[in-house]
C-alpha cells in the first residue's frame, strides 16, 4: 500500500491539498490518505475527488514517530517532527518506509508524505 500522509492548515482549499500531493510525487498508485482525526473533514474534498479511504489518527498515534522533517511547533504540540511524514508511515503499517521527505503547498498551507508499507 501507498499511503500519503497529510498535515495542513484548518480552512485549507483542494487546491492546497492538491498542490501538496503533486509536489511529492502525485497520486499514481496512492490507495489511501491519511491525518490526524480532528483534520479528516478537511481532506474529504480530496478523498472524494481521487475514490481514496482516509485513515484517521489519534495524536497519540503519532507521538515518537522519528521523521525526518522537524517542525518544533509540530514536536512539541504532538510528539513527532511531522504529522505528514508521522501520519503516512503509521497509516502505511509496521516497517513502513518514507518515499522521501514531506513536500509543501505553493501556499504552505498543506503538507504531503508518501509512506509505502504492507498496511
Amino acid at each position: 500500500m501507498i499511503v500519503a500522509g497529510f498535515g495542513f492548515r484548518t480552512g485549507v482549499s483542494l487546491a492546497s491539498l492538491r498542490d501538496a500531493l503533486d509536489r511529492a510525487g502525485g497520486a499514481d498508485g496512492v490507495t489511501h490518505l491519511a491525518t490526524l482525526a480532528a483534520k479528516v473533514g478537511g481532506l474529504e474534498p480530496l478523498a472524494c475527488a481521487l475514490d481514496l479511504p482516509i485513515v484517521a489518527l489519534a495524536p497519540d498515534a503519532l507521538r515518537g514517530v522519528p521523521t525526518p522533517t522537524r517542525s518544533d511547533r509540530v514536536e512539541e504540540m504532538f510528539g513527532t517532527g511531522s504529522i505528514a511524514e508521522a501520519a503516512a508511515l503509521v497509516a502505511a503499517g509496521p516497517g513502513a518506509r518514507l518515499r522521501g521527505p514531506r513536500a509543501v503547498s505553493a501556499d504552505g498551507w498543506a503538507t504531503v508524505a508518501l509512506a509505502e508499507g504492507s498496511g
